[in-house]
């Protein structure tokens, strides 16, 4: 979905009042309430970054109740090629995600790459 693919296959993964939490002051931060708030927030995501958007998983641990994902990711925006380190924590209610934390291992570096977007 973010290299530029159809969206429906990450909305079916969705429960109708998920939350998606962003850290930081860039503009893709904030929190964003229900399944079509949190897909706008992807669109927008992959726009800024001029359509596409590289995330390669890194590792990951679950159950039934949680995902805790470590995953790089890469686009670019503003013109210039950024990268960024994300863990990403999902709570999962009947197999769909109800909640996630965006986690950026370095927050200052993850803003400036999403502040390149808005120059």
């Amino acid at each position: 979905m973010y290299s530029g693919g159809d969206i429906a296959p990450v909305e079916d993964l969705l429960r109708e009042d998920v939350t998606w939490h962003v850290p930081g002051d860039s503009p893709i931060a904030g929190e964003y309430q229900g399944r079509g708030a949190v897909l706008d927030y992807f669109r927008t995501r992959r726009a800024l970054a001029g359509g596409a958007i590289t995330i390669t998983k890194r590792d990951e641990m679950y159950d039934d109740e949680v995902l805790v994902q470590l995953a790089d990711g890469a686009g670019r925006i503003g013109g210039r090629d950024v990268t960024w380190r994300t863990a990403g924590v999902y709570r999962v209610v009947d197999g769909k995600i109800a909640e996630a934390w965006l986690v950026p291992l370095d927050l200052e570096a993850f803003d400036r790459a999403w502040k390149r977007a808005a120059t």
